[in-house]
C-alpha cells in the first residue's frame, strides 16, 4: 500500500479533468471569434466562384452576428433537462459545426 503503485489523489478522488457546467468569458469569445472565422472562409469560397454541395448547404446557416446567445453557447439535447446543453459538453464541439437546431428548439 505505501510503495511505488500506491493511488495517487486523483485515483482517488475520481474524475481527474473537470468540465465547468458554464462557459467563463474568455472561452464564450473563443467560440465568437471560431465562428466569424468559419464565416470568413465561407464568405472567401463563395467570392472565389466555387460551386458544390458543401457549399450550398453552408450559406444556409446563420452568420455569428445572426445567432442568438442561446443558439451559439448550447446545443439541443434530447436527454437534457430544458433540452439544451453547454456546447463545451459536445465531444469535437469546435470541429463540428451546431449552428441549426431542431424545429421548435
Amino acid at each position: 500500500m505505501f510503495g511505488a503503485f500506491r493511488p495517487t489523489a486523483s485515483v482517488n478522488v475520481g474524475l481527474l479533468w473537470k468540465t465547468p457546467w458554464r462557459l467563463s468569458t474568455t472561452r464564450k469569445a473563443n467560440v465568437r471569434d471560431r465562428l466569424k472565422k468559419v464565416d470568413a472562409v465561407i464568405e472567401a469560397v463563395r467570392a472565389s466562384g466555387v460551386e458544390c454541395a458543401a457549399l450550398t448547404k453552408a450559406l444556409d446557416l446563420p452568420k455569428e452576428h445572426e445567432m442568438p446567445a442561446k443558439d451559439k453557447y448550447t446545443v439541443f439535447s434530447p436527454h437534457d433537462r430544458g433540452y439544451r446543453k453547454g456546447i463545451h459538453k459536445v465531444p469535437k464541439w469546435t470541429r463540428i459545426t451546431h449552428r441549426v437546431n431542431p424545429k421548435g428548439f
